[in-house]
């Protein structure tokens, strides 16, 4: 069975000449269904390129990458943007929540642009798990950071996608919502979907099947079955290796 999300020896550089930097340096790596994977490494890494080149929100600059099936360099912009509605979810940082909708709309809009009926029970019982059972009916200006954030995660969750894409999704969480909202993308994962997630915290890359650590825009290993203190520990190898380069 191919993999949701594929990587084979992914380029991207920004700018040109004496002031090209490279985000990624040709990164090869399989997203495989039915896991949570997470990606960690110190800041500047590549960590979020690596992210929007497997999301298609970026184009590399050489390699493939190809998503649920299709090569994406071969896209227009209407086919690209209808493979990520119909297959990918997204939980940005910046939330992208419409204000005028409330919040059940907004979890159950994607579903609604991709033509298919929203799965309601699923829907308000992932909206009850992120601690938003009681505030559907209210609108994103009405509710902290931290709600805000968790009506992005269950947007991404509710319509079932074949590929999830987290970039810190836990970040502006207290500690139990974030064990909550780990706990169900784990949940989801096992029901066989794809889960990339991009994250600093060492517990939660601890809730991932595998944590993939990038430095200097390659990958510098892996860690299965990963548990939190062994995972801080590879990130502090990892940052003072990286502060060694650079001195």
């Amino acid at each position: 069975m191919t993999a949701p999300v594929r990587l084979d020896a992914v380029r991207k550089t920004y700018g040109s000449g004496a002031a090209a930097v490279t985000a990624l340096a040709g990164v090869s790596v399989v997203f495989p269904a039915g896991r949570v994977t997470a990606v960690m490494g110190p800041s500047g890494s590549g960590k979020s390129t690596l992210l929007h080149c497997a999301a298609g929100l970026d184009l590399p600059t050489a390699g493939t990458v190809t998503l649920v099936g299709r090569e994406i360099g071969g896209l227009n912009e209407t086919q690209l943007t209808e493979l990520r509605r119909d297959h990918v979810s997204f939980v940005f940082q910046s939330y992208n929540l419409m204000p005028a909708l409330t919040v059940w709309d907004n979890t159950v809009l994607p579903s609604l642009l991709a033509g298919r009926e929203p799965d309601r029970a699923w829907a308000t019982e992932v909206l009850r798990r992120v601690g938003l059972g009681d505030k559907a009916g209210r609108r994103p200006a009405e509710l902290s950071g931290g709600q805000q954030q968790r009506v992005a995660i269950a947007r991404a969750l509710a319509s079932r996608s074949v590929v999830t894409f987290a970039d810190e999704p836990t970040g502006a969480l207290d500690s139990q919502t974030a064990l909550d909202v780990l706990a169900l993308l784990r949940e989801v994962a096992a029901a066989g979907q794809t889960v990339i997630m991009v994250t600093h915290d060492p517990v939660a890359a601890s809730y991932a099947d595998t944590v993939l650590f990038i430095v200097d825009g390659q990958l510098a290993g892996r860690m299965d079955a990963p548990d939190a203190d062994a995972v801080a520990a590879r990130l502090a190898h990892l940052g003072a290796r990286a502060r060694q380069a650079v001195s």
